[in-house]
């Protein structure tokens, strides 16, 4: 990894500070609009936001201009069977098999689940704390432990 030793920015710049509220945004709990403790998400080329919602044991869908999420892996509540997530920390979309990759961390596992229609997932690593995951334009996927 190769980072500027340094970078300049002028004294007296400034930055616009403009924000959006892209998810979520209705306090934390575990309704259909709101969060609890997200850590990754995921935006598509379609500008959906894919969420991992940490504490609800979920990955929720956002599509742009959405009000509410959909629950699209997890959120049969926290478990190791394979319709289950627990702590949820990372997701990614694998686009060769248009699954959702997920790091489920609490059981160890990073989990693939069909993108559209999956009721369960298939554990493709095991055994591994994953705090990240990234996949390269040729689908290598590599993982943070």
């Amino acid at each position: 990894l190769h980072c500027p030793s340094s970078i300049n920015i002028h004294p007296n710049a400034r930055w616009q500070q403009n924000h959006l509220t892209a998810t979520g945004g209705n306090r934390q709990d575990n309704g259909i609009n709101q969060l609890s403790y997200l850590l990754g998400l995921y935006v598509d080329n379609d500008q959906t936001i894919y969420v991992a919602d940490q504490e609800n044991h979920r990955i929720v869908e956002w599509k742009w201009g959405a009000t509410s999420g959909q629950v699209v892996a997890g959120g049969n509540g926290q478990g190791s069977g394979d319709h289950q997530l627990s702590n949820p920390v990372d997701v990614i979309v694998g686009k060769e098999r248009d699954s959702l990759i997920i790091s489920d961390n609490w059981n160890r596992r990073v989990i693939r689940w069909p993108r559209r229609n999956g009721t369960s997932g298939e554990t493709i690593i095991s055994n591994i704390y994953c705090m990240g995951l990234t996949m390269t334009e040729n689908g290598s996927l590599y993982v943070v432990d």
